[in-house]
């Protein structure tokens, strides 16, 4: 062992170095964190093999004094920090005052800077941690630094990097998550002389949420922002904004993942937690969510001092974030996919058709349709399709709803095509129903509603149904029993080789319940009998849905289908079924126009 020595200043950098620059998209990152914090409005980035070659970054900000040109390449020296409340509260994205001086001890920095007061500007030169005379330069008010060559003199840790093009793809996602989080600011990215992004600022005259949007759309592309939802929740210091897309845009990474805490990117655990729970009854398996979202807070109730790279924050309270940022989440993925109908309903009974075409009781929980709320489409849907080819919507018996039903909902229903979709029509066009997922998710929800409010309802059955089973089936509805009744289900050994199920849940009276039955056996025997319901809810609700959902090719009447669309309006999260995918599809008239040529 040799005796403890001081380290020299060029290999505290160098260590230090190994923290803060991984890649060269490590020293991008610093680079537009201190343009930021300089007030530039104008960042020109332009990279040279991938930014190994060359990164400099030009921006139109305070710019550097002269007699302060030395210090920024000094070890923790920095204009952001003076004191410990400093570091308590901080509000820039830079502060440790390590980036530069670890950059230019693996790297040849220039940085040349004018202040608006200056006549010219003035540059220094740093080899390796050597720097040079400051020198007077010709350049506009703000600061250009151009980091060349990185890993000159440290090849062994050269050799780790990837290809041209891998460098290049880290420096662009490190380029577009600065850019989204700063709608205000304009930014160019130029490789090897070639403009490869160039983001116009957005008008500082219109409001926060269309800035962002516009460039949330240039960043996350056209493809993302029809499935985006935008939120803004605030609970008293807490505020949560942004976009968060349905699950019909979920992805198999999370490269569309964007979390920003007070302006800066992070990637936090807790959040990500946070997030991926809002998402949970929508968007099952391996699947990602996509969203980009703000969360602004005290600066003294989250530390940023936690990782040399900035990346990783500690909240005081965490486990409060973590349940307004779910919540927030959670309410704004469950809105109903249209504004609530207020419809005129007589007060009178309803007409002797319409009680001739009520429900059986078998059925009568297929859809929980409630007579109010579909009286006054009955003779409109079936005056559908009568009048569908003139062109003028029918009158419903209610009143004069038509025009606020059709500007706000699904429309009214015309037929169903294959046993599986329902064609309605509203006043943007045509609507497409996939039935069996619409079903689910109302039932879904219900479900989840009901198990809340204690045991479900239940359907007793005359005969108990009998169904074979095995010996391990056998084994779960003994092990599981509590959980079966907590579910609305009361099911037992009815022989040495079969199961009798005699009563089930009313919602799902109507279903295949030997279907279910089995699919829910297969779902418990992996799981422990203790709590298995508070653990695999909703799993064990999905399932259930499932199998309750009306199926592929029975013939609905129009009084049903009608009562399926005013289902969806009020169910939360009706847009998607429980495994994520659509559950409707709007097809405008400019839409079907197109598609037929109309016009041309």
């Amino acid at each position: 062992m040799h005796p403890i020595r001081p380290l020299p200043d060029l290999l505290i950098s160098q260590i230090a170095a190994g923290e803060v620059v991984e890649r060269p998209a490590s020293v991008l990152k610093e680079l537009m964190e201190n343009s930021l914090d300089a007030g530039a409005t104008d960042i020109d980035v332009q990279l040279s093999e991938g930014g190994v070659r060359l990164i400099r970054v030009v921006d139109n900000g305070n710019g550097i004094p002269k007699d302060e040109l030395a210090l920024a390449l000094a070890r923790h020296a920095t204009s952001k920090i003076t004191s410990l409340d400093d570091l308590e509260c901080v509000a820039s994205f830079g502060f440790r005052g390590e980036a530069l001086a670890s950059i230019a001890a693996v790297a040849r920095v220039t940085i040349t800077s004018r202040q608006s007061s200056d006549s010219h500007a003035w540059r220094i030169f740093s080899e390796g941690g050597d720097r040079g005379a400051i020198e007077p330069a010709a350049q506009s008010v703000g600061t250009t630094i151009e980091v060349a060559d990185l890993y000159w003199n440290t090849p062994a840790r050269r050799k780790f990097l990837k290809s041209e093009a891998t460098e290049l793809a880290h420096c662009d996602d490190v380029f577009c998550r600065m850019a989204l989080s700063r709608p205000d600011v304009s930014f160019t990215l130029c490789h090897n002389g070639n403009v490869k992004r160039h983001l116009a600022a957005n008008s500082t005259n219109a409001e926060p949420s269309l800035q962002f949007s516009r460039r949330a759309r240039d960043i996350l592309g056209e493809e993302f922002f029809p499935h985006a939802r935008p939120l803004d929740v605030t609970a008293g210091p807490l505020r949560l904004r942004g976009l968060a897309a349905l699950p019909a845009y979920s992805r198999a990474g999370r490269d569309e993942q964007f979390f920003f805490v007070n302006g800066r990117f992070v990637r936090d655990k807790l959040l990500s937690h946070a997030a991926r729970q809002a998402w949970a009854d929508i968007l099952h398996g391996a699947r990602q969510p996509a969203y980009a979202l703000f969360l602004d807070l005290d600066p003294a109730g989250v530390d940023v001092n936690v990782h040399p790279a900035k990346t990783e924050v500690r909240f005081r309270d965490s486990r409060g974030i973590h349940q307004f940022v779910f919540h927030a989440l959670q309410r704004t993925l469950a809105a109903p996919l249209v504004p609530l109908i207020d419809l005129p309903l007589s007060d009178t009974a309803p007409p002797t058709q319409m009680r001739d075409t009520a429900w059986p009781v078998r059925q009568q929980n297929a859809f929980a349709v409630s007579e109010a709320a579909t009286r006054p489409y009955l003779d409109f849907a079936r005056a559908a399709f009568a009048s569908v080819n003139d062109g003028v919507p029918p009158a419903p018996t209610g009143g004069t709803a038509t025009t606020t039903h059709q500007a706000n909902g699904l429309g009214y229903a015309l037929g169903q095509v294959g046993g599986v979709y329902v064609l309605a029509q509203n006043a943007q066009g045509l609507i497409i129903v996939d039935m069996h997922a619409a079903h689910e998710r109302i039932l879904y929800e219900r479900l989840k509603t009901t198990i809340d409010a204690g045991p479900p309802a239940i359907q007793r059955l005359l005969v108990p149904i009998l169904l074979s089973a095995n010996s391990t089936e056998l084994a779960t509805v003994e092990d599981h029993q509590e959980s079966f009744t907590q579910l609305g289900f009361e099911i037992s050994a009815a022989g040495p080789r079969q199961l009798g199920v005699r009563s089930v849940p009313a919602l799902l009276a109507g279903g295949d319940i030997v279907e279910l039955v089995r699919s829910l056996l297969k779902d418990l025997a992996n799981h422990p009998a203790s709590r298995v319901v508070e653990t695999q809810r909703n799993e064990l609700l999905g399932t259930m849905a499932c199998h309750g959902a009306v199926r592929a090719n029975r013939s609905l009447t129009i009084t049903e289908m009608n009562a399926l669309l005013r289902d969806m309006e009020v169910t939360e999260r009706a847009d998607q079924c429980n495994h994520g995918r659509p559950t409707w599809i709007q097809f405008s008239m400019g839409d079907l126009d197109r598609m037929f040529m109309r016009g041309r």
